[in-house]
């Protein structure tokens, strides 16, 4: 199993379009900027027929070094999740 990266990403689309690597590789970067901005500002981004990133906020809890064995205060933080859309879970599990 490969991971598609960024470059990758530019790759697929330089062989498919008649621009130049440069200008996919700035379009690829503004639209991920986009997307951050929209998870960091409204804490959710929905692309439709693919799924929506959603941010939160999770509580301080108690955590546990597993090499002292010393119970720790984990502090509070923000997560990103993904939520697959019911089109594409359907394309991905197909009955």
């Amino acid at each position: 199993m490969s991971t598609l990266t960024k470059a990758g990403i530019v790759d697929y689309i330089y062989e498919r379009t008649d621009k130049n690597r440069a200008e996919i590789k700035d379009l690829v970067e503004v639209i991920l900027e986009i997307m951050k901005t929209a998870v960091k500002k409204d804490h959710a981004l929905l692309i439709s027929g693919f799924g929506k990133f959603e941010a939160y906020d999770k509580r301080a809890r108690k955590g546990r070094n597993p090499q002292t064995s010393q119970t720790i205060t984990l502090p509070p933080r923000k997560v990103v999740v993904f939520r697959l859309s019911r089109k594409f879970r359907a394309e991905l599990n197909p009955a």
